[in-house]
């Protein structure tokens, strides 16, 4: 009798063997880029793998395989962003200010630990988090745009600016 690990290996090579060439040409298609195709399609598989979702709960693969390189795509589109962002914001400064190669990697590195740490928090706390820090907005205008106090937008902020705080600090 085959182990337990065995079979759920042999269910995702299944899985993999059946769908990843679709997936690659699906993500291919919405990417305009072969090779980030590729490494998404890579990383749907790496996400599906590193999940609790049990392989036979999966009734309809293709679908719940886009669901997963949606979400995936999103997440490199959000970290495109924040990298030409704060490329663009490097551009602006003098030469003399710049700060050099190493730093601006470490930045880079660290704007994309907070993008992970951020997309792992419920909407509410994202968003007020990215209303206070990049719009600027004071507490009563996040309470106002999410609909609620501005005691839980403070909360909100206390508990996104400690997980941020504590991704980069490790």
């Amino acid at each position: 009798m085959p182990s337990p690990d065995l079979s759920i290996d042999d269910d995702l090579s299944g899985l993999y063997a059946a769908h990843s060439s679709w997936l690659q040409q699906w993500l291919r298609r919405r990417l305009g880029d072969s090779f980030a195709a590729a490494d998404l399609a890579q990383d749907t598989f790496v996400s599906l793998l590193c999940s609790a979702t049990p392989r036979e709960a999966i009734r309809e693969p293709r679908p719940f395989l886009a669901t997963i390189a949606k979400r995936l795509v999103a997440h490199r589109h959000r970290r495109q962003l924040l990298e030409r962002a704060y490329l663009e914001a490097l551009a602006c400064l003098p030469e003399a200010l710049a700060p050099s190669p190493e730093t601006q990697l470490i930045a880079v590195q660290s704007l994309q630990e907070i993008d992970r740490v951020l997309d792992g928090l419920p909407p509410k706390v994202r968003e007020a988090f990215l209303l206070a820090h990049l719009a600027g907005l004071s507490y009563a205008e996040i309470a106002g745009k999410l609909a609620v106090s501005a005691s839980s937008v403070k909360q909100y902020l206390a508990r996104a600016n400690r997980e941020c705080l504590f991704a980069i600090a490790l």
